[in-house]
């Protein structure tokens, strides 16, 4: 019997669509994050890609986190690589010279907005769900990153207070805290991909230079762990490979010009 399509890989134009799909709360398992994992290698691998979009199946989540029930059933070994293995994609996503979007569609909370803090950006469809890291609930921590992530996004004070309280709150609310980057009024699932596509096009090119991007990012996510004087230095040599690039030399020539730049993303 054939494995069962929990992530599907779509590709529009340049931007590439990563959905979980595993009713009814797209929650996952360890297959489905193998299958994350592989879509993620496959999206970065993929020369024409210059975006990667993350969104859930469905109308009301776009991921409610590990499935408990697969949690119950197994050894506290397999947990314990089941999350190893989920912080290695995660960060494989971090990693990803490419921008990636976290398109909420629906519910994020537990390791569904673990999986989403560890995207560049993230849009949310107004009125779509709840937000949070409740695992205190459950007797646990947040272990797919969420305790790290979320100190690094809203700070130590705010970030305790969130996950000790179990606190799920709405996309308006992660906007204030800086967990969402945008929230988008959408009729249904369909009208908010089509808008975050449209808002992912803004990063492609010819119009923006997708190397310069990806190092941005690159820049940050890895500079960010690092000392200051250690960030720098990264930061001039990523530099130093956009001064060689094609962009940089049609970006600088476009400004003298006066005309609009034609980028490659090369």
């Amino acid at each position: 019997m054939s494995e069962k399509e929990l992530v599907h890989y779509e590709e529009r134009d340049k931007i590439a669509i990563l959905t979980l799909d595993d009713p009814p709360a797209n929650t996952y398992t360890h297959a489905m994050m193998a299958q994350l994992d592989a879509a993620i290698i496959r999206a970065r691998f993929a020369d024409h890609i210059e975006v990667i979009v993350i969104i859930g199946a469905g109308e009301k989540f776009f991921c409610a986190g590990a499935n408990i029930g697969m949690l119950n059933e197994v050894t506290p070994g397999f947990k314990y690589c089941f999350c190893l293995h989920a912080n290695e994609t995660l960060n494989r996503l971090e990693h990803t010279p490419k921008l990636v979007i976290g398109a909420l569609n629906g519910h994020t909370v537990g390791g569904g907005l673990e999986i989403a803090m560890a995207t560049d950006l993230r849009v949310a469809r107004k009125g779509g769900g709840k937000v949070g890291l409740p695992e205190v609930s459950l007797g646990v921590l947040p272990g797919t990153g969420g305790t790290q992530r979320l100190v690094r996004i809203v700070g130590k004070a705010t970030a305790i207070e969130l996950m000790a309280e179990g606190q799920t709150f709405d996309f308006d609310r992660a906007r204030e805290l800086g967990l969402v980057n945008r929230v988008i009024e959408a009729e249904d699932r369909d009208d908010f991909l089509a808008k975050v596509l449209e808002y992912a096009g803004q990063f492609t090119t010819p119009g923006k230079a997708t190397k310069a991007v990806g190092l941005i990012k690159r820049s940050v996510q890895t500079g960010s762990e690092l000392p200051f004087e250690l960030a720098l230095t990264l930061e001039r040599e990523l530099q130093q490979q956009l001064f060689a690039s094609e962009d940089a030399k049609e970006g600088i020539a476009a400004y003298v010009e006066k005309r609009p730049a034609v980028f490659k993303g090369r």
